[in-house]
């Protein structure tokens, strides 16, 4: 199957000491409980016939198997191999002497393993391809005879632009003028910042991608516990990181053009309550265990972790925000902080949010646990703590939500075999996401503050970015296990919320800079789905199992199958995306 090989196990040891095959990932970190793999039987001397046992081994990470003898479970050999997806491997034990009991171990290859990668490299090309037909369209279209053709045969019609129609952003409607472009910048600019819908259409791309199952190929899975930033780990928090920077943009705009600062809560309120409403009722994945009751209704969610956090974040700006500082006429003690001091209670409350966090992960007492554990549970740490996992995130979700209200199969389950429920998307990691929030809120600022000043921009996005590593770095030791906080996702951990600010941070920059700064990119296609995120989010997540977006495959265990169904069903949303932006068409909340 998808990410395993085949291994046989030959032995010809002692007819009297059948031999117990053990695996464990390697490196084993956290340290992992060997798990059993085969007993492998005695060979039959008066034959010659060598015991044999087979077993599926796992290709997503190196692996160490250990032989055991049966007499005192002593280990009688260990090798550490990666193997490959689909190859078929024999591996021969012999005796090299009887009355030491000493034996050797041999990898043979009997069938190579598959190139898993080369359906990646096709469909590479395939959209390379594209792009270059796009492009030389593009190119045409300069020509005055062509383009003049196309016009009267296509008769476009400009698409007005519509200001804040994006996730957790005021619409126009919310503007006390009805000019359906409102300006952002200035009394003189009209344009919106393009970069920003782009951020955000990548962002949500790629989350439809994995959330698809992203070819079936590891490397598109959220990685188990702490770990490398595996390419779906970053997509979340960047989404959230721009949800932020749009908060700052669409509720000084709307500020700037009157509306009252009760107005404006009022309809915070409003749209984070249908967004924790859709979350609840539209886009919960406890659909699959039948009809939705209360028996087992996930309370958690994306939507739902989306819809409090810019509640919290947006009432925060709100309430916070002070008269004359985006325009300048604030002064400030040090001007290089006006982006920042004007605001020192909004950072005040931040601070004391993350001390909460702190507080609960490192000093709340777990029964079993260990306190400030931030383990998986399971057979990692050698077994010793299997209910634990998630330590305090996990307590408390299942001590106020109940066991059957949260998320029951979490990615830590591949590996560390856990079997406690734990939601990734549970509250005590929803105070990081607010703090995720807060940092997109200031490049939002930073966007006011420095406006049509592209250098003082990108500067400024620049050391925010060095700030958010340096900090990650004490916080890691620069390692995968050994800081004093690691990075993790499923744990939203303060460490995972710095590495991807430091990230968001030099994205915006280079897309700001291409989009924005010298227009040498447009931001297609992903502008298009930044324009009707919310349609497009629900909407992939509802018709996830309908065709064309799905069907039965010929060959469920094939990685090009399955990339190019998960490859033409988000195609399909940027293309749904697309047409609605032609026809004007933007779902708000």
């Amino acid at each position: 199957s998808l990410g395993f090989s085949f291994a046989a196990v030959q032995s010809r040891a002692p007819a009297q000491s059948p031999v117990a095959l053990m695996r464990s990932l390697h490196p084993p970190l956290p340290q992992c409980l060997y798990q059993l793999l085969a007993f492998v039987p005695p060979s039959n001397g008066s034959l010659g016939k060598p015991g044999t046992a087979v077993v599926m081994v796992d290709t997503q990470h190196p692996l160490t198997l250990q032989l055991n003898g049966s007499e005192g479970d002593r280990e009688l050999c260990k090798i550490q191999y990666h193997f490959g997806e689909f190859g078929n491997y024999s591996l021969v034990v012999k005796t090299l002497s009887t009355s030491t009991k000493t034996v050797s171990c041999d990898l043979v290859i009997n069938e190579g393993p598959i190139n898993s990668y080369l359906p990646i490299l096709f469909a590479f090309l395939v959209y390379m391809g594209i792009l270059a037909i796009l492009i030389a369209g593009h190119l045409f279209m300069k020509i005055d005879p062509v383009r003049s053709w196309v016009y009267k045969k296509l008769n476009p019609r400009e698409t007005d632009r519509l200001i804040n129609s994006e996730l957790g952003s005021p619409n126009t409607t919310d503007s006390v003028s009805s000019d359906p472009t409102p300006r952002l910048w200035s009394t003189v600019s009209r344009q919106r910042l393009r970069s920003l819908d782009t951020f955000r259409g990548l962002s949500l791309i790629i989350m439809v991608f994995v959330n698809y199952g992203g070819g079936k190929y590891w490397f598109f899975k959220h990685e188990s516990w702490n770990g490398k930033l595996c390419f779906p780990s970053s997509v979340f928090s960047r989404f959230v990181f721009i949800m932020g920077t749009s908060i700052s943009l669409s509720l000084s705009s709307m500020l700037k053009w009157g509306s009252s600062k009760r107005k404006v809560l009022g309809k915070i309120l409003w749209r984070s309550f249908l967004l924790i409403l859709l979350g609840i009722i539209v886009v919960n994945p406890n659909y699959c265990l039948g009809p939705l009751s209360w028996d087992n209704l996930r309370i958690p969610g994306v939507l739902q972790r989306l819809g409090f956090t810019y509640l919290v974040v947006a009432a925060l700006d709100l309430l916070f925000t002070r008269a004359g500082a985006e325009s300048g006429t604030l002064e400030t003690p040090c001007p290089a902080l006006q982006d920042i001091l004007p605001y020192w209670p909004q950072w005040i409350f931040i601070l004391m949010l993350e001390v909460i966090w702190l507080c609960l992960t490192f000093l709340l007492p777990v029964p079993g646990c260990p306190r400030g554990y931030l383990g998986p549970g399971g057979i990692g740490d050698f077994g010793d703590y299997p209910n634990c996992t998630g330590g305090a995130a996990g307590y408390i979700d299942r001590l106020l939500l109940g066991e059957n209200h949260i998320y029951q199969h979490p990615s830590s389950s591949v590996i560390y075999q856990t079997t406690m429920p734990y939601d990734p998307e549970g509250i005590l990691g929803t105070i990081n996401t607010i703090v995720m929030a807060f940092l997109g809120l200031q490049a939002g600022k930073i966007f006011l503050f420095y406006k049509d000043q592209h250098k003082q921009i990108m500067s400024r996005f620049v050391i925010w970015s060095i700030v958010m590593g340096i900090i990650s770095a004490i916080l890691t030791k620069c390692s995968k296990e050994e800081g004093f906080i690691p990075i993790n996702k499923n744990l939203w951990s303060i460490s995972y919320v710095t590495t991807m600010s430091c990230f968001a941070f030099i994205l915006l920059l280079l897309i700001y800079y291409l989009v924005d700064v010298k227009r040498l990119w447009s931001g297609a296609p992903f502008f298009y789905p930044g324009m009707n995120s919310i349609l497009v989010y629900i909407g992939h997540e509802v018709f996830e199992n309908y065709f064309p977006f799905k069907w039965k495959m010929q060959d469920s265990q094939s990685h090009a199958e399955h990339l190019i169904q998960n490859l033409t069903a988000t195609t399909l949303w940027v293309i749904i995306s697309y047409l609605l932006y032609r026809r004007r068409i933007f779902w708000k909340i």
